[in-house]
């Protein structure tokens, strides 16, 4: 498990990086083949999807940056600013992404007034390949989203060859729930974190996988929002539960902690399970709500074999 993925001199690109690359790639593929099966604007789409990608990042290092201030606080103007910036150290917001790129998407389809919905559907694949994409590459990081210590038989205890993963948590953590330098210990010369933790990397690929596979089934209502909603309600339940309640995550409201060699490994609550209850009760009653409209699409086969490529014209407001 190393997170360097090619190393040419001192220049080097991180499995993170590539592994999301592929994910949007396939998303762009299979939402653009879609787009153009429905008789949506698949050129407009396109120009979306390249402002979604770049904003996306912008929101998902801007919400990581402030829902993690304590590791950027106290370092001296202007390196600050640098560290704000470097994607390259890790460190971006799921959740910051999507805001970011839905930002991008509510406003292309104010300026050619088009269905938001009809949009936002097709972007749901291409999100769930790129939770698949990401959390492979945590693992191939070692410290990203790790697991708490567990005393459950499903506890991983990662290998003495993941470097990155040992030299991570054997530094001693000021947060004393979050500390797994205790755990460490020298073997063959180099300290190891020996302890089991839940294996929330994996827990976090397997919820891309169910989501990516359920994107399919979602996709074949009629009805327009429908998917995009099915993806925040159900995203918002596997998160909160599977991966977020076994994370070693700070617990700003903390209600339960146990967790250690002799406990379930389990924390609430954490800044994810506080943002996904909300999001939990706005999407049910948004699929309620989109349930009772009627269809948007038709049965059968969705559009002609044409469909246009060129860019509407935009709205002009006063």
């Amino acid at each position: 498990m190393d997170p360097v993925f090619l190393k040419i001199g001192s220049f080097t690109i991180a499995w993170y990086g590539v592994l999301i690359t592929l994910g949007i790639v396939l998303g762009v593929w299979v939402g653009t083949r879609m787009a153009r099966q429905r008789g949506l604007n698949v050129n407009l789409f396109n120009d979306m999807i390249l402002w979604m990608i770049v904003w996306g990042l912008v929101g998902a290092r801007l919400v990581f940056v402030l829902t993690s201030w304590g590791q950027f606080a106290g370092t001296p103007f202007p390196r600050i600013l640098l560290d704000i910036v470097n994607l390259r150290a890790g460190g971006i917001s799921i959740h910051g992404g999507l805001i970011g790129g839905i930002l991008v998407l509510i406003y292309y389809t104010r300026r050619y007034r088009l269905n938001f919905y009809e949009y936002a559907d097709l972007c749901v694949p291409g999100v769930a390949f790129g939770i698949i994409g990401g959390r492979i590459g945590n693992i191939m990081n070692g410290t990203d989203t790790v697991g708490r210590v567990t005393g459950w038989p499903i506890g991983y205890r990662w290998p003495d060859s993941a470097r990155a993963f040992h030299d991570g948590m054997c530094v001693r953590n000021p947060n004393s729930d979050m500390d797994l330098s205790r755990y460490c210990q020298e073997i063959g010369g180099q300290l190891v974190m020996t302890a089991p933790v839940h294996f929330t990397q994996l827990y976090g690929v397997i919820i891309g996988i169910i989501l990516s596979v359920a994107a399919f089934f979602w996709l074949r209502s009629r009805k327009a929002g429908w998917a995009f909603w099915q993806f925040w309600l159900w995203y918002s339940i596997l998160r909160a539960g599977i991966e977020e309640t076994f994370r070693l995550n700070p617990l700003p409201l903390k209600v339960y902690l146990n967790q250690g060699l002799q406990a379930p490994g389990i924390g609430l609550f954490t800044d994810t399970h506080l943002i996904s209850i909300p999001l939990i009760i706005v999407s049910i009653l948004m699929l309620l709500r989109i349930r009772n409209r009627p269809d948007t699409r038709p049965a059968g086969r969705l559009v002609s074999p044409s469909s246009p490529t060129t860019k509407p014209t935009p709205v002009e407001r006063p």
